[in-house]
């Protein structure tokens, strides 16, 4: 366990703010992880920082974690399950599963992060979330160091939701996760974008490489990289409104897309109500909103956690009085 004291956590966040912490504790080991668990008060937990915005200095204790190893737990026929460290980068674990024709996870490409924070919002993209090849995770509770193993079912995974973000919302650090993959391939393009950088390849049977290529042409032709321009990818969740709010929304923007559900409810993406609004490469100060994907807010260079933090509020009021819908951040707010 190595010991930082007045951290800084500006290379550790990929918003690239300055911001510092009391005490950044770097673990490795599940049991120095254990102890930290008992004798540390409501610490913060850090994995790859891709999901994270401090505003100002942190006057708390600081976890991160860093516990590595991705191995195949359980060989069953087609379908193995791989147990990945928490702090093992999730864009390395799809490529470690490609690498062994291992398919499920192909369409997450490119989703920065670590594993450990994979389930706590269930990520998605691209028509796939992570809960359609999860198995159970592994976890330590804080105050009593003891490991807890949590299946599918008492994740109770939602829409960017897990009962990490609910109840039992900082009672718990992930230690690792165990995934169900696959050698019986069943590619899904049904996101437009994927199948048409397919049909601009040629591609007409693809293999689950040929979709995460895809992904990934996606992602880096939308998106900037956190190493060249700080940011935390998606900034807002998509809100779902209920489907009569959404139908009287399409007559006045006959344009507005939306993805209904069954329980008669319909996502509408937030970058289009982002860039509907007016604010698609706009800035204040050092934040703005990415000139290419509205939903992505930006450090242009110096930006503090609180000029981000102002302009994301500004973004939320401008579409909430044009759209009566109000957006909510993905990303966790650190004050």
């Amino acid at each position: 366990m190595e010991l930082i004291n007045n951290a800084s956590l500006k290379s550790f966040v990929t918003f690239g703010v300055e911001a510092s912490c009391d005490h950044l504790y770097r673990i490795e080991d599940i049991e120095e992880l254990k102890l930290a668990a008992q004798f540390l008060e409501n610490p913060l937990i850090l994995g790859g920082g891709s999901n994270v915005l401090p505003i100002g200095d942190i006057g708390r204790n600081v976890l991160r974690i860093e516990l590595k190893g991705i191995e195949i737990e359980e060989e069953e026929a087609n379908d193995p399950l791989v147990h990945i460290g928490a702090g093992e980068i999730w864009h390395q674990f799809v490529l470690w599963a490609l690498d062994r024709n291992l398919g499920g996870v192909e369409n997450l490409s490119l989703i920065p992060g670590t594993i450990g924070a994979s389930p706590i919002q269930n990520i998605g993209a691209y028509g796939v979330e992570i809960e359609s090849v999860f198995h159970s995770l592994e976890a330590v509770k804080l105050g009593t160091g003891e490991i807890r193993r949590f299946s599918k079912e008492e994740c109770r995974f939602g829409y960017r939701d897990s009962i990490f973000k609910q109840e039992a919302k900082g009672q718990y650090i992930i230690t690792g996760v165990t995934l169900r993959l696959t050698r019986e391939h069943k590619v899904n393009t049904s996101y437009g974008a994927i199948q048409d950088v397919l049909n601009q390849r040629g591609i007409l049977d693809p293999t689950i490489q040929d979709v995460s290529n895809a992904v990934i042409h996606i992602r880096q032709s939308k998106l900037p990289d956190p190493a060249v321009i700080g940011n935390a990818g998606s900034f807002f969740k998509n809100p779902i409104i209920p489907k009569n709010q959404y139908d009287t929304l399409k007559e006045m923007f006959t344009d507005m897309p939306g993805f209904p559900s069954e329980d008669l409810t319909v996502k509408v993406p937030a970058g289009w109500l982002i860039e509907h609004a007016g604010w698609k490469g706009k800035a204040i100060g050092h934040a703005g909103c990415y000139e290419k994907q509205a939903l992505v807010l930006v450090n242009l260079g110096g930006a503090t956690g609180t000029e981000i933090w102002n302009l994301a509020e500004e973004i939320i009021k401008t579409v909430g009085e044009k759209f009566e819908i109000r957006l909510s951040p993905e990303v966790n707010i650190w004050k």
